[in-house]
């Protein structure tokens, strides 16, 4: 889906709010993994089975249960079969059958699979998307040839067709004039020589686009060991920024297989950096500098303490949602002086969604052994 129909979505949705019923909104995981072996269908009804089971809960009268109901069968129905699912990362469906609504989006990737119902479509995930992605710029490359391309949340686009000055192909081939290897060497030099003004060439003009418009990441990619080499030659902010390296062929490459791989080796980063934020989380906790576990994180989020919101990818459960504050607590009394206050069907979703609202940094951590750390939800904190 291109950025203006993304822009028109958001805009209808957001004009989308009701009393009388409630609007099902589902954000699913569909990377290559979780669509082997149908996972992602699994992790869908255990989603709809929780939500169903958590209806009563909501206090919604018996007319709206069913609107509810036939609304979750719709998505699922329309999710069962992989053919129909967009050839995206992630995903996220609105319906509500009195509105006449259903809508289906592919999205680059999503922090988790989650369901939710309530009076308005939670949208914050998908106005973020584009800004959680970036800008992040791709170059295929071979020892002749390089194409950069500018991949954003919803598309590659090719920029430059980069061509090396580069010696006639083939395998070196001796003369009888010279000493001995004298000329295998001065060839060999001459090949090394090329290469390194290529690279240099590559990692220059990324540094030029670079500061025409900032980007948050860089992929490599190319046959063998040439993309890699790139590392070295590339300017020490985007040095920071490099996430990973892959194969790709320059010549038989295309921007879709680009955005592909992109969001691939990002989603890899991704992980390292889960471990990382993890690691340091035990240092912020002894220093004051976080909270953990989901009471304290929620109080913490309500004060507009937190810096970046880390989840445990598998957490989940009910809580409260103050309608007049925003604030959320797995007790109801601690919202009591806040007015009107709603049930919740998953309060770590709801934070998600908050943390969002307040544009906080927000990692589900899906590592287990990074997981661990984190008791359901946990925070780094803006000040004390």
């Amino acid at each position: 889906m291109a950025h203006s129909d993304i822009k028109r979505l958001l805009s209808r949705l957001a004009r989308v709010r009701t009393d009388q019923h409630r609007v099902v909104s589902c954000y699913l995981k569909v990377e290559p993994r979780d669509r082997a072996r149908g996972k992602y269908l699994i992790k869908l009804k255990n989603r709809v089975r929780i939500v169903e089971q958590g209806l009563d809960a909501l206090d919604l009268p018996k007319s709206v249960r069913d609107e509810v109901t036939a609304d979750l069968k719709r998505i699922f129905d329309q999710l069962r079969e992989p053919a129909r699912l967009p050839a995206t990362q992630g995903l996220a469906v609105f319906a509500c059958g009195p509105l006449k609504l259903f809508e289906m989006v592919g999205l680059p990737s999503v922090h988790r699979s989650r369901l939710a119902v309530e009076r308005s479509p939670l949208v914050r995930e998908l106005a973020a998307v584009e800004d959680e992605i970036g800008t992040l710029l791709t170059v295929v490359l071979d020892r002749t040839a390089a194409r950069i391309f500018e991949v954003s949340a919803f598309g590659a686009e090719e920029l430059e067709d980069i061509r090396a000055d580069a010696t006639r192909g083939g395998r070196y081939r001796p003369d009888r004039q010279g000493s001995p290897g004298t000329g295998e060497h001065q060839y060999n030099n001459r090949i090394r020589e090329e290469k390194q003004r290529h690279y240099a060439v590559i990692a220059q003009r990324l540094f030029e686009l670079h500061r025409k418009r900032p980007v948050h990441g860089v992929v490599l990619a190319g046959p063998g060991k040439e993309a890699g080499a790139v590392a070295a030659f590339l300017h020490p902010y985007l040095a920071e920024r490099l996430m990973g390296v892959v194969s790709l062929n320059p010549k038989e490459t295309r921007a879709p297989l680009v955005y592909e791989a992109t969001l691939a080796t990002r989603a890899e980063f991704e992980r390292e950096t889960e471990r990382e934020l993890a690691r340091g989380l035990e240092n912020a906790l002894g220093e004051g500098w976080a909270v953990d576990g989901v009471a304290d994180t929620l109080r913490a989020l309500g004060r507009g303490q937190v810096r970046t919101l880390l989840v445990n990818a598998d957490a989940q459960g009910g809580g409260y949602h103050s309608a007049t504050t925003g604030r959320l607590a797995l007790d109801e009394r601690e919202l009591r002086a806040d007015g009107e206050v709603h049930p919740v069907l998953d309060v770590v979703d709801e934070a998600i969604e908050e943390a969002l609202r307040q544009r906080v940094e927000v990692e589900v951590v899906f590592d287990e052994s990074a997981s661990a750390a984190i008791h359901g939800l946990a925070g780094l904190l803006r000040f004390r």
